[in-house]
Order: C-alpha cells, then sequence, then structure tokens
C-alpha cells in the first residue's frame, strides 16, 4: 500500500500544474492543481468572497477533456486472481480511471471550510447497479477526509464492491441520524478507496427516469467523509447551466462553511464544463443524535 501511494503521488504529481488566481468585483477565483484528461485537461478552483466566504469550489473540464477518454480500465484496484494468476476484471474489478487532485491553498488550508481535495473518477462503462448507472459518467467527490484514509480502504472479497470485510463493516456504521438527510439510504457501497455510498432512493433515476446526475454522501466509521456530483457524459455534453438544492442533513458534526447547491454549467464563451458546490452557509458544530440499536 505504502509503495503504492508513492507511485500514485509520482505519477500525479509529474502532471500536476501550480495554482493561480484572478480577481473579478467582490470575488477572487483560485485555481488549484490540473491533470491530463481525455484531450484536454481538469483543474480544481475555488471562488472566495472578499469577505472571506466561499462562493464555489468545483472543478472545470477544459473544451476538449471529454474528447478521447480512455474506454477501458487501468483495472488497478481488483480483489483475486484465477486459478492461473490472471485478475478477473468482469467480476472483481472497479472499471475507472482516478485521478487524486488538490484544491486551491485558498480553501484547502482553511480550518472552516472542510473540503481538501478532489477525487475524479472517470467511469467508461459506468458502474452498478445495472440498469441504472451504468452509462459513461464522472464521480466528483469533495473529499473531507485525509487522502492517506481515504487509500487505505482496501479491495477485499466483501459487499458487492469488493473490499475489505473488515472495512466494509467499518464503512456501514451508521451516521447519528441527525447528520444525513433522511432520503439517503445505505445499499452496501463500500467502495475501496472512497469509502461508503448513501443513495438517495427517492431520486429520478430510481423512478423511471435516465441518469443524468446525482447527489451522492460518502462515509466511513460513522462520519461524512466526502460530498460527490455523478454526472454523465451525455449530459455535460448537452451543455447544461443549472443548479439543483443539496439535501442537506438537519446538522453536523464540524463547524464550516457547507454547500446548499450543486451546479453543473457550460461557459459558452470558453467551452469550459464545471462541476461545483454553492451558496455556501456557515454552520456550527451539533452533538449527535443517538443511532437507533439494530438487531
Amino acid at each position: 500500500m505504502r509503495a503504492w501511494l508513492a507511485l500514485l503521488f509520482a505519477v500525479t504529481m509529474a502532471a500536476l500544474v501550480g495554482c493561480d488566481s484572478a480577481t473579478s468585483g467582490t470575488q477572487t477565483r483560485s485555481l488549484g492543481w490540473q491533470v491530463p484528461l481525455g484531450k484536454g485537461t481538469v483543474t480544481t478552483y475555488a471562488e472566495v468572497e472578499r469577505q472571506g466566504a466561499p462562493k464555489a469550489i468545483g472543478i472545470v473540464w477544459s473544451s476538449a477533456a471529454l474528447d478521447g477518454l480512455l474506454t477501458d480500465s487501468d483495472n488497478h484496484r481488483c480483489y483475486g486472481r484465477s486459478k492461473d494468476g490472471a485478475m478477473e476484471p468482469d467480476t472483481k474489478c472497479q472499471h475507472s480511471f482516478e485521478h487524486a487532485i488538490p484544491l486551491p491553498d485558498a480553501v484547502a488550508t482553511r480550518p472552516d471550510i472542510p473540503f481538501k481535495w478532489v477525487l475524479l473518477n472517470w467511469n467508461p462503462a459506468g458502474h452498478i447497479p445495472p440498469g441504472v448507472y451504468d452509462v459513461p459518467h464522472f464521480d466528483v467527490h469533495f473529499m473531507m477526509a485525509p487522502i492517506a484514509q481515504i487509500f487505505a480502504i482496501e479491495p477485499g472479497p466483501c459487499g458487492p464492491e469488493f473490499v475489505r470485510c473488515d472495512q466494509f463493516q467499518i464503512g456501514r456504521r451508521p451516521l447519528p441520524p441527525n447528520y444525513v438527510h433522511a432520503d439517503f439510504k445505505d445499499v452496501e457501497a463500500v467502495v475501496p478507496a472512497m469509502g461508503n455510498h448513501l443513495i438517495d432512493l427517492k431520486g429520478p433515476e430510481f423512478n423511471k427516469q435516465p441518469f443524468t446526475r446525482s447527489w451522492i454522501y460518502g462515509v466511513y466509521d460513522g462520519k461524512v467523509v466526502f460530498y460527490e456530483e455523478m454526472v454523465t457524459r451525455s449530459h455535460l455534453l448537452s451543455r447544461p447551466n443549472a443548479c439543483t438544492a443539496i439535501k442537506s442533513p438537519k446538522a453536523v458534526a464540524v463547524k464550516g462553511f457547507y454547500p446548499t447547491v450543486s451546479c453543473i454549467r457550460h461557459d459558452v464563451s470558453t467551452g469550459d464544463y464545471t462541476v461545483s458546490m454553492e451558496q455556501f452557509v456557515l454552520r456550527e458544530a451539533s452533538p449527535p443524535d443517538p443511532v437507533a440499536a439494530t438487531n
């Protein structure tokens, strides 16, 4: 695992481009790190009001980044091998390409902003469940937990996403009910190098509508560890320009600025595409409500 992490950082850092910033009106946009994607690049960014409150935290795909995307898999997160030692990619692998991308220091170093880095996954064939998320799409994880903690969640034989058995149980430890919106349910989607995914089963993709985008909460060991927007490549190519209200929990465990909407946009002047969290509010930490006993 240590060797794998060292390799990941070496590869990622070799591709990174340094930060930049621009000032416009009452806010400053800071660019974070940049990695190659498709025929273009993807970059983290943040916009901060002059008074200090975050206005937007997100990623931007350059106009060519949705072209020339890889269509197979690097099979780097696989559990188990056949009797002759070959991997079994059809059944025990995540078919995904991942990029760990730091957010700009303007937000990542602030104790009052819980989001520190982005884990971007390109899924050329989608993923489970079939008939719902099995179309080409991106997972945009706005991570709150340290990268070492997230990447320590290892492949294994347990659960539908093949994670280490003890970590499958840790990932499914319930949140205090006031820390999660009631519509988001545990569907056992504990994924290596991510955590558990709480899914909104009232979302349109579970109610006879095609999947275009979906909001998810990531949890591990009874804590929220990421906010996630999933969006299909086809939806991005439709050039959307809309924000969707986030179903926020009643309370948070850590004081800080939290978003209330998720926005997906296409910039007609540059051709860029963005996914961002916006309309942040400062929330005080609240004590946890008791977790209901399970039989």
